[in-house]
């Protein structure tokens, strides 16, 4: 769903091609407590980083666990959001905090319930 998708830049209104290229665990490569998820968007690097408390915070509430795709669609959620809201201009990494991270899977959660006709 968020492995390869476009979306629409506010300001430019060009279409942006976003391709999910690879989850890192950041304590190893920037000493942080979060799972950076990389994207190529328009053949530039962009990261977004999901802490870590938030598997923790959503295990608590559902009993579930936070497996790499849902990482992968939460930060892909998250990176098209903040393109087409104008948020996403030129920046290199986006850090979530536990809510936005939780309210994006939420979101996802909703779009899969949704019946095909309104997506």
């Amino acid at each position: 769903m968020y492995n390869d998708f476009t979306a629409t830049d506010r300001w430019t209104k060009k279409q942006v091609h976003c391709l999910y290229q690879s989850l890192i665990v950041a304590i190893a490569t920037r000493h942080a407590d979060a799972i950076d998820v990389k994207f190529v968007v328009d053949g530039r690097n962009v990261a977004v980083a999901l802490p870590h408390p938030a598997w923790v915070e959503y295990k608590k509430r559902t009993g579930k666990t936070i497996t790499d795709s849902m990482a992968i669609a939460i930060a892909g959620h998250y990176l098209k959001t903040a393109l087409e809201s104008g948020e996403g201009v030129g920046r290199e990494m986006y850090s979530l905090t536990v809510d936005e991270t939780l309210k994006h899977l939420d979101a996802l959660v909703h779009e899969a319930e949704a019946p095909a006709a309104v997506r």
